[in-house]
């Protein structure tokens, strides 16, 4: 089409903008930042930073139990910043990850991590704190770490309730389920950090390896969605996904039957009960001792089985 001398042509671009959340698919402009998701996200980017700083600064920290904390803000802290970076300078096409797939995957580890940490936080180090400056910041740390899981709380709840709106596998149930067995398995895996809890029983050393071959496995399945490599899988993605929960369901069965029979039974080396386990006695106050941690790995493999057979029967 040729344009007549002296004439000007304009081509608009109209982009579909529905009211709440993906209002701020309007990017590369700082008013976005002012938009309703924008708010929200400056509402986690904030409340994490102060509760590492406030945990930081102060040195209220003791144990692993607390570095897990201040990872897992400052992981929260990072996720977001990047998130925003991206959306305010339009950089989403030039991103290499499914952007209908990667905010929802960081809000919704944003919550399990900050809903953890909310937990672990008070539980290991706060308690044991004497008065003072340093257990006022600690529990302001507190506080704004529940505010950052409720900020993410909504985003997610936000965004599976947006009518019409196309969405990615993981804002979908089985893609959630992904995320929580991810995190589970992480959470397992910090508290197993100790190679004595488990390196004086094969049957242990077949738990530890169930818990980290289906770490993988799920962790593959994620990043094959947030990559959109879908199309490399030599079978139907349905059929693979199913076969991944099937698979991981039957192992997690093993461990589930494992762990607590060689670390709770008296037939074996395991101690039936918390007063036999002589680090409880004289273990430091924030430290977590090795039957205390035995009985949160049993939990955490009883919830991810359970997670996996949810994740199976969706699946399939």
């Amino acid at each position: 089409m040729t344009a007549m001398p002296g004439s000007v042509i304009q081509t608009t671009i109209k982009t579909k903008v529905s009211p709440g959340l993906e209002s701020l698919t309007v990017v590369g402009s700082p008013r976005a930042l002012f938009r309703p998701l924008g708010l929200l996200r400056l509402l986690q980017l904030v409340s994490t930073c102060l509760a590492f700083l406030l945990v930081a600064y102060k040195g209220a920290w003791m144990g692993a139990m607390a570095n897990w904390c201040l990872f897992s803000w400052c992981f929260c802290f990072s996720m977001t910043l990047l998130v925003l970076i991206l959306e305010l300078g339009g950089f989403q096409s030039r991103f290499p990850l499914s952007w209908l797939d990667f905010p929802i995957t960081c809000a919704s580890y944003g919550v399990l991590f900050c809903l953890s940490s909310s937990i672990i936080y008070p539980i290991t180090c706060v308690r044991f704190m004497a008065h003072g400056s340093v257990r006022k910041s600690a529990v302001s740390a507190t506080i704004f770490s529940c505010i950052a899981c409720v900020a993410y709380v909504t985003e997610v709840a936000w965004t599976h309730t947006r009518p019409g709106e196309m969405t990615g596998y993981m804002a979908t149930v089985s893609g959630q389920l992904k995320v929580l067995e991810s995190f589970v398995a992480c959470v397992i895996f910090v508290f197993i950090s100790n190679p004595h809890l488990y390196t004086h029983e094969p049957a242990l050393e077949w738990c530890l390896a169930v818990y980290a071959i289906c770490f993988v496995l799920t962790m593959v399945i994620i990043l094959l969605n947030l990559g959109n490599c879908n199309n490399i899988v030599p079978i139907p993605l349905p059929t693979f996904l199913c076969g991944i929960a099937f698979l991981s369901v039957l192992m997690y069965t093993t461990a589930v039957v494992l762990w607590p029979l060689y670390q709770f039974s008296e037939a074996s080396p395991g101690q039936a009960q918390r007063t036999m386990d002589a680090t409880c006695q004289y273990t430091r106050p924030h430290a977590v001792c090795a039957w205390d941690r035995h009985l949160v790995v049993a939990i955490l493999t009883g919830i991810n089985l359970l997670t996996y057979i949810a994740d199976f029967i969706h699946s399939g």
